[in-house]
């Protein structure tokens, strides 16, 4: 890091703060709001959990303070539950404050879900008009190059899975176990959560029907785990869309006509599927020119290209591509639906032993931070997508009926509304005093592998410039 990147990290912590910090602050402020409207004690208001960090006493005499541990915060709310191990002692004896009804319970309890909900689609329909960023080389479902193999998540190389099925060049996978697909980034979602196996119970399965020509297929396939995270993978790399910068003048390129936003598809005639075929073929006969078709508003033109001198400080004769982000316009309501889907169907994956997916694969308060960071580097239009994901994940994962969070506390309202009577106060206290052990024993365990990951791809990563010369295609490999 050097001086000249602290204004980009500060911009980026900002970032972090206003929109992570938000979600967590928007959740409290709708039990807070919910209590007050039902007519409830309000005691305290705090961002975060344990010691203070600071606090103030409103002219409303609560209490607002930010808390040392930011694993989401609380509103003390002692008529509701008896949540002393976890923030702290409350001053107000309860026995003198009227018992709160059933309806209050769920409607305060659920309101901090709804605010995430809300919250989400206020910044969705910002996305609507914006546009949802996503790479250009990740827009297609054709198939542009197969595997012969692939390496499993222990070192040894197998005959990729994609290649064993007859996966092929140019096939356009349309379903993925029956769903529908849209973009590459769907299909590697998709079958990282498959939990398809053969009829023997033997091997996984996923199914991939795509479009070869006329005929439509379906290609039983047999993922295996590969990569760091343990995923179904089976070997193959999407269609790349090559978008030119504009080239330096008296370059090549430039002096070959080429103009910025054209879209390279063939060289010397062949076609081109991926950026690595591209760099390639660049790399054949450097002394000889070299014809390249791009495409322009809607036209083939075809550009010959003389070889850049030996001494020139023109790379590739000047020719360079546009890191290729596109924008598309969801609704706000397909937003949510979709990540709502995402969130459920996550979730539902690590109770099912079918399943790959494991509490391993979620991410911490640590993962989140850094997700946010790197993505504040790429643009606003990035965070607001990954904030209302992680809305959208708050709302679902609080309304679980799992002691400590929202819908566990639902839960406890509505047995005692059933045996009708109160729950004993000391159950309760030891139940959520259990739960809050495993939850933070959870968060301590998916923190570890979300330090793995930084560090690894902090190892493996380079600077990602705004335009490049030829970069690998991306790969589900």
């Amino acid at each position: 890091m050097t001086l000249s990147d602290l204004p980009a990290i500060l911009w980026a912590a900002f970032l972090v703060v206003l929109f992570f910090g938000g979600s967590i602050f928007v959740h409290e402020l709708g039990h807070f709001l919910a209590a007050r409207r039902r007519g409830l004690k309000v005691e305290r208001f705090s961002i975060g959990f344990g010691p203070k960090i600071v606090s103030w006493r409103g002219k409303d005499g609560v209490e607002y303070r930010l808390s040392w541990l930011p694993l989401g915060g609380y509103v003390l709310l002692p008529q509701l539950a008896d949540m002393r191990a976890i923030e702290g002692e409350s001053a107000t004896d309860v026995a003198k404050l009227p018992p709160p009804s059933y309806s209050t319970k769920v409607i305060v309890f659920a309101a901090g879900a709804v605010f995430n909900i809300i919250f989400a689609f206020l910044l969705a329909c910002i996305v609507w008009q914006i546009g949802e960023p996503s790479s250009s080389t990740l827009t297609t479902t054709t198939v542009a190059e197969v595997s012969k193999t692939l390496e499993t998540a222990d070192g040894q190389k197998v005959p990729s899975p994609a290649s064993v099925a007859g996966l092929l060049p140019g096939d356009v996978i349309t379903e993925v176990d029956g769903r529908p697909v849209t973009w590459f980034g769907e299909i590697v979602e998709r079958l990282a959560l498959s939990d398809g196996w053969s009829e023997d119970g033997l091997t996984r399965q996923t199914i991939f029907t795509v479009q070869r020509g006329s005929e439509t297929l379906d290609l039983k396939i047999n993922p295996i785990l590969s990569g760091p995270e343990k995923l179904r993978m089976v070997g193959f790399s999407p269609v790349s869309k090559m978008i030119t910068a504009a080239p330096p003048a008296g370059s090549p390129a430039a002096l070959a006509g080429l103009q910025k936003d054209d879209q390279i598809i063939a060289i010397n005639q062949l076609p081109l599927l991926t950026l690595y075929q591209f760099s390639q073929e660049l790399r054949k006969d450097p002394l000889k020119p070299y014809v390249l078709t791009v495409l322009r508003a809607g036209k083939e033109v075809p550009l010959t290209v003389e070889r850049a001198a030996k001494n020139s400080p023109f790379i590739n004769e000047g020719i360079a591509l546009q890191a290729g982000i596109v924008f598309t316009h969801p609704t706000p309501w397909e937003q949510i639906r979709r990540n709502a889907t995402k969130t459920v169907e996550t979730l539902g994956k690590l109770i099912n032993p079918r399943s790959d997916i494991s509490i391993s694969h979620l991410s911490s308060p640590i993962g989140i931070i850094s997700n946010y960071y790197e993505l504040a580097k790429q643009g606003m239009s990035f965070v607001l997508w990954f904030t209302i994901l992680v809305n959208v994940n708050l709302a679902i994962f609080n309304l679980l009926p799992i002691p400590v969070l929202d819908g566990g506390h639902i839960a406890f309202a509505t047995l005692a509304k059933l045996r009708g009577r109160a729950l004993p106060a000391t159950f309760i206290a030891n139940t959520q005093s259990a739960f809050m052990m495993l939850l933070f024993a959870m968060i301590i365990y998916v923190g570890f592998f979300d330090v793995r990951r930084i560090a690894r791809n902090n190892t493996d990563s380079k600077p990602a410039p705004a335009e490049t010369s030829a970069p690998p295609a991306p790969s589900e490999k």
